[in-house]
Formats: structure tokens, C-alpha cells, sequence
């Protein structure tokens, strides 16, 4: 039986992309049998209930300073400690290096880490950077060990089973405007979601149906909840379990560039997409060049009426709609849902 060390973070701050993609892959090496537990920092909307509600055990640390050091100790101990044995050390943590891996490596494990920035140097024998970039092949030049290898791109993105199940459903898309999805993560910190509200209010012609997802590190759920109660035709969804379901049914969705982006264009779910985080940018320019987002820019630039624009427009062309969803599917490909991800097989030591 395989056993896994997963080393991520969640805050309010941070966001939740780490922890919710961490999940994923663990639910994936949970159905082949691997035994799975979490080391997290104690910080405001963690994540940490989540992940035990999944029945995965985490281990909380703090942590006097936030350097590698002091994280890499604390991370060891509680390893060693437990005398499991992990085979696997999986590091989904922008502030992790090299450093922490190589300390890591003398427990004896094999490292896989997931990254989408390339800014730092990595120790490890997996690398997963699902994003879209230019070039990406070059990336991590000169930034990982020689055995290192990288899997690279959209092609494999983290997604959940409810994913394939939704996309082997789903109607056709033509391209009429009726629903909109609201989803920017689960802290939200910088209220998109209010700014969808409010170009909502704007529309001249009849405003689409809503479904406003937050996630429990919102520290404007209840406001948000309170405008949806409001509106007979708009839904609130706090921490939803159904993202494949709300997708599904959705004509547009309305998010951030994290790692919702590829699970909405493998349901061909066309966006308008706010750069919340610099480590967006990149990315999010790269899916709009494919035709399968509208890149409106960094949020504080973006504001409801430019929002309220690009919805009307698109409420009158729907072949503008519909083309953009065919571009979603051209840039994720055809994944069987029965072969897992290939991380999986890879780290079982099979063939992917």
C-alpha cells in the first residue's frame, strides 16, 4: 500500500487552488488504495475541516517564521513520528524550494511537486504544472534535477470524476445567454462576486439567471447571500459540492484564472475571466489567445460596467457564445475518465 505526505496551505489570503487540486489527486491515488494524510499551517479559512471531512487526516503546524527551515523540521518530525513510512512527498506550496525537498528526501521518499510559477529551483521526481503558457516546454530550464519529469499543460489538469461524468451529459451548447455562473475561488478577497451583482443591475435587456458560488474562506458570504436572497432568479451555493452540475447548466461563467479554468473548459462552459493574482496573468492571456476565455484584465481595472458590456454583447451573439465553447474543448482534448490521471500510474511506478 502506497502512503502520501501531502504538504499544501489554504488562508483567506491564500486562496484555496492548493488544498482543492491536492484533494483531487488525492482522491485519485485514494481509489487505488494509497493511504493519504496531510501536513497544513493553522491559518484563518485553512481548509484543514475540509479535508478531514474527506476522511483524509492532517496534521496542523505553526510556524514561528514563514521560512523553509523551520516548515521543513516541523514537516520531518511529524513524519518521522508517525512511523509510516511515506513513499511519497507531495509539495503544493509557492513558498517550498529545493530546499525543503532536499531535506525532505532524507525520509527516503520520492517527491512530486506541483507548481505554476517556475520562479525557483525544485528537487523533486514529478513536477505538475497544469497551466497553459507560451513556450511551456522551456519553463523549468535549468530549474529541476536531470530525473526529473515534468508533465506539463492543460492536458493534465487535476480534475475530479464528476467532471468526466458531466462532460459524457452534457447538451449541445448553441450559444444563448441564459444562465451565468459566479465562481472566484473560495476567499474571493478582492468581492468580484459583487461586481457581477452589480453589472447584473445594469443590463438594459433581461439579465440571465445566476448561480453565485463562494467558498468558506469568503469573508463576504453573508452580504453575498443576502443580495441572491433578493432575486428570485439568482442562486447562492456556499461551498459547493455540484461545480460540475452548476457547469453543466451554465451558458457563462464569470471567475478567476486558478485552476477553475480548466475545469470550465472541459465543459466547454465559455468565461469572461479576472486576473485576481499576478500568477494568473500569464496563463489567462495564453487561454484567451486560444479563444476559449475573454481576458477582461487585472481586477482593479475591471469594474461592473465593463462587465455589464461584455455580457450584453454577448447576449446578442450567440455564435460568438458557441465558438468559444468549441475552443474550450479544442485546448483540453479527449481524457477517458476510466484512466485516471497519469500522475497516478506514474507513481505507481506503471506507465501512464
Amino acid at each position: 500500500m502506497m502512503k502520501v505526505l501531502v504538504r499544501c496551505d489554504a488562508s483567506a489570503v491564500i486562496g484555496s487552488g492548493h488544498v482543492m487540486r491536492c484533494l483531487t489527486l488525492a482522491d485519485f491515488l485514494s481509489s487505488r488504495g494509497a493511504r493519504i494524510f496531510f501536513v497544513c499551517r493553522e491559518l484563518p479559512g485553512d481548509l484543514t475541516h475540509l479535508i478531514e471531512g474527506k476522511g483524509y487526516p492532517v496534521h496542523r503546524i505553526t510556524l514561528r517564521t514563514p521560512g523553509w527551515e523551520e516548515d521543513a523540521e516541523k514537516s520531518a518530525v511529524f513524519a518521522t513520528e508517525a512511523g509510516i513510512g511515506f513513499d511519497w512527498l507531495i509539495v503544493d506550496h509557492y513558498r517550498l524550494d529545493a530546499r525543503y525537498e532536499r531535506r525532505m528526501r532524507r525520509l527516503g521518499v520520492k517527491i512530486l511537486a506541483i507548481d505554476d510559477l517556475a520562479d525557483r529551483p525544485h528537487d523533486c521526481d514529478l513536477l505538475l504544472d497544469q497551466n497553459l503558457h507560451k513556450n511551456m516546454e522551456l519553463r523549468y530550464q535549468g530549474l529541476l534535477p536531470a530525473q526529473c519529469l515534468p508533465l506539463l499543460g492543460p492536458r493534465y489538469a487535476l480534475l475530479r470524476p464528476e467532471f468526466f461524468e458531466a462532460r459524457l451529459r452534457l447538451r449541445p451548447r448553441h450559444g444563448e445567454l441564459k444562465r451565468i455562473l459566479v465562481s472566484f475561488g473560495g476567499a474571493d478577497p478582492t468581492n468580484e462576486t459583487a461586481k457581477v451583482m452589480a453589472a447584473l443591475e445594469l443590463l438594459e435587456t433581461g439579465a440571465p439567471a445566476l448561480d453565485v458560488v463562494v467558498g468558506s474562506a469568503n469573508l463576504d458570504a453573508a452580504s453575498v447571500q443576502a443580495a441572491c436572497a433578493a432575486r428570485k432568479d439568482w442562486s447562492f451555493h456556499n461551498q459547493a459540492d455540484n461545480m460540475a452540475e452548476l457547469m453543466s447548466r451554465a451558458d457563462l461563467a464569470l471567475g478567476g484564472g486558478g485552476g477553475t479554468t480548466w475545469e470550465r473548459c472541459f465543459l466547454g462552459l465559455p468565461s469572461l475571466t479576472v486576473v485576481v493574482a499576478d500568477n494568473q496573468r500569464e496563463p489567462t492571456e495564453a487561454v484567451a489567445e486560444k479563444g476559449a476565455t475573454w481576458n477582461l484584465g487585472w481586477h482593479s481595472d475591471v469594474t461592473p460596467q465593463l462587465m455589464a458590456q461584455w455580457i450584453a454583447r454577448l447576449q446578442k451573439d450567440p455564435e460568438l457564445l458557441a465558438e468559444a465553447s468549441r475552443r474550450c474543448f479544442q485546448l483540453m482534448g479527449d481524457r477517458a475518465p476510466e484512466a485516471g490521471h497519469p500522475l497516478v500510474a506514474l507513481m505507481h511506478g506503471e506507465k501512464p
